[in-house]
């Protein structure tokens, strides 16, 4: 059941890319490239794209598979991950004291 899901929260997070990418945003006109002030941007908006519904849609499919995913993940997850590390041995020796050095005349 989990890869199924992931297997469709990334097709859905591609098919998300690909449809914000190919939309136009709301300040098309050439004014708004050049920081000016476009009538349409306070206008009134149009009615909703299908693209603009799609998006919708699967915003909310990524959003419901990406919270079912992370709840799955923190369910697996017990305790600190320091629990199963392995214990750290003393070294076996130390290492030898350094010589003594030569006295000065």
């Amino acid at each position: 059941m989990e890869i199924a899901v992931t297997v469709i929260h990334v097709l859905v997070s591609a098919l998300l890319i690909f449809i914000v990418m190919i939309q136009g945003g709301e300040n098309v006109d050439i004014t708004a490239a050049f920081g000016g002030v476009s009538q349409a941007a306070f206008g009134p908006r149009g009615s909703v794209t299908t693209l603009q519904k799609a998006t919708w849609v699967l915003a909310g499919i990524f959003m419901a598979t990406s919270i079912t995913l992370a709840i799955w993940a923190s369910k697996g997850a017990s305790g600190s991950i320091m629990q199963n590390a392995p214990a750290q041995s003393a070294p076996a020796q130390q290492a030898p004291a350094p010589a003594p050095a030569p006295a000065q005349k």
